[in-house]
């Protein structure tokens, strides 16, 4: 096991992103659960490190991000910090670096899967969209209420983002609206609701299912729906050049023959 993040001797109240790999999964840890895992400048940057450590380890398998203290995933952006905000300026650097870290949740060459516990808000509820996957408890809550809170505004790469899963309707109700809908009542597929005491054994399953996958169908796929989502006249030859003149292809294909699993090195 490893694991990175800040300095255990920092107070708790700053939080931390708690980094762990356990075997061919790993783990991102929203964790300040006194302040409902609200983020602050350190802990979007720690995000950003975990990321690029997974897009580097060819070993991890599959990525779980969720929130410590089971109460909330991500409360949006440690609120505290707008006050050194200026000028309109701030809003626009502020957003482009939210781009670039929740970016770097969306080009994880592995499935994410966002464990929703709680309350996703705000920054919160676009991380968690930018994953693969996400399961949630009964009664979690979703949503951009910004509109009724702090009265900013999001870019229009995170409004594509979610319109890209929930459609233009639902996200105008959430920001215009200020609606908070619970997990049962998202649009059939976008999040599973387990039972608390099922959860970790769901987690687990989820995660053992997507292990024994074809580790370049799934990476080169989630890159052509990113290109589709910015472009939808992108080319993805490139991707399917790689996937079919991979080694695992041919092992696909031989394994199907023989009538045995495939061995998937993600080459």
């Amino acid at each position: 096991m490893s694991a990175t993040g800040s300095p255990a001797a920092e107070a708790d109240d700053k939080g931390r992103v708690r980094f762990i790999v356990e075997g061919p999964v790993a783990r991102i840890i929203f964790d300040r659960p006194a302040a409902r895992n609200a983020m602050t400048w350190r802990m979007y940057e720690e995000l950003e490190q975990a990321c690029l450590a997974i897009a580097a380890d060819p070993s991890i398998r599959v990525a779980v991000l969720r929130g410590a203290g089971g109460k909330a995933f991500v409360a949006g952006t440690d609120i505290d910090q707008f006050r050194a905000f200026t000028s309109g300026e701030d809003g626009v650097a502020y957003e482009q670096q939210v781009e670039r870290f929740v970016g770097a949740v969306e080009r994880l060459p592995v499935p994410t899967i966002a464990v929703v516990e709680g309350w996703a808000v705000g920054g919160g509820m676009v991380i968690a969209n930018a994953c693969d996957l996400r399961l949630a408890t009964p009664g979690t809550r979703f949503g951009v209420p910004i509109a009724r809170t702090l009265g900013n505004c999001l870019s229009t790469i995170s409004l594509s983002m979610l319109t890209a899963t929930l459609g233009q309707n639902l996200v105008k109700r959430m920001l215009l609206l200020a609606e908070m809908p619970t997990a049962e009542t998202m649009p059939p597929g976008y999040v599973g609701v387990v039972a608390p005491d099922a959860l970790e054994a769901e987690i687990d399953a989820l995660c053992a299912k997507l292990v024994s996958h074809a580790p370049i169908t799934m990476r080169v796929t989630k890159e052509a729906l990113r290109r589709l989502r910015l472009d939808p006249q992108a080319s993805a030859a490139d991707l399917v050049r790689e996937t079919y003149g991979s080694a695992d292809f041919r092992e696909g294909v031989d394994a199907f023959l023989a009538k045995r699993p495939p061995q998937w090195r993600g080459a």
